[in-house]
């Protein structure tokens, strides 16, 4: 039986991993995000030098055979931070999008089930914190927080949910009055095995998309909060913080600025093109697979 139900399952996933392959962008922006995370696993066998060791003798030295990206105004070995500053914003993308997803889909799931007050009661918050521009808000949360990468974890964890709760509950809406769903409630199911084992696995679809284009919000919010100074903080390797380090020198040493910059350019793009393909492969109104 298990083996029956478990074949259209992998069909599916095999189907979906067969078309984000077969997309160009998809395949490109797969290849930077497994790159990415192999290579802030692997930092401290991948990076040349301590990304904290300073060389004022040779500070703002433009790239070299030994320094690849340079050095920054302490010495120290830029190529090695950005390889570490990787860790940082892999971890605020997939801790903050794991944890808002999380909250966001339990309020949406909820809120469109249980509907009246309780519907109206968690709506009208959802409202209320979307109505708030999410930067402006975390830089509020932050400023009260004090600068570190766990609050900026707290911060964009508390403006992210909002997004996955109205989706979810629009979902959970479509799909609460179809068969399954009345079946499961004529067998004297209780509201939480509905929720959480019929209905939530039928409305992960288009969370899983918004989740992957959501992980570059987040990846670009901690380096616009790092480069406020409002982030990580020095001397912790952080590619927003390594750009407010060095727009000071940006005339005088432009490499402090451009590596990490384009470090953050490539990781976005590369989740940006992953979620297109994930969006495109997911799609039902274009997809036809074999069971």
């Amino acid at each position: 039986m298990s083996s029956v139900s478990a074949a259209p399952t992998f069909s599916f996933w095999r189907y979906t991993l067969q078309r984000i392959v077969s997309n160009p962008l998809g395949l490109i922006g797969a290849i930077v995000v497994l790159g990415t995370t192999i290579v802030a696993i692997f930092a401290p066998w991948l990076a040349p030098f301590d990304p904290y060791e300073q060389d004022l003798v040779n500070a703002l030295s433009g790239p070299s055979a030994e320094h690849l990206f340079g050095q920054d105004d302490l010495g120290r070995d830029i190529f090695s931070r950005v390889i570490y500053g990787a860790r940082i914003s892999l971890k605020v993308g997939f801790i903050t999008v794991l944890v808002s997803a999380f909250v966001g889909i339990v309020i949406g799931a909820i809120s469109g089930y249980v509907g009246g007050w309780t519907d109206e009661v968690l709506m009208r918050i959802t409202d209320i914190m979307l109505a708030f521009p999410g930067i402006l808000l975390a830089i509020g949360i932050m400023a009260i927080l004090g600068p570190s990468l766990n609050n900026v974890l707290i911060a964009l964890c508390l403006v992210g949910w909002k997004g996955y709760a109205r989706l979810v509950r629009g979902e959970v809406l479509k799909e609460k009055g179809k068969e399954y769903v009345q079946a499961a409630r004529s067998l004297g199911y209780s509201r939480t095995r509905v929720i959480f084992a019929h209905l939530l696995p039928n409305t992960l679809n288009p969370v899983l998309v918004m989740a992957t284009l959501g992980m570059a919000s987040m990846i670009i919010a901690e380096a616009g909060l790092s480069f406020l100074g409002l982030g990580t903080q020095p001397p912790i390797p952080s590619w927003g913080g390594m750009l407010s380090e060095g727009r000071q020198y940006i005339l005088q040493a432009p490499h402090l600025t451009t590596f990490p910059g384009i470090a953050i350019m490539i990781l976005v793009l590369g989740i940006s093109f992953l979620g297109d393909a994930l969006r495109d492969a997911l799609d039902p109104h274009i997809k036809v697979y074999s069971e």
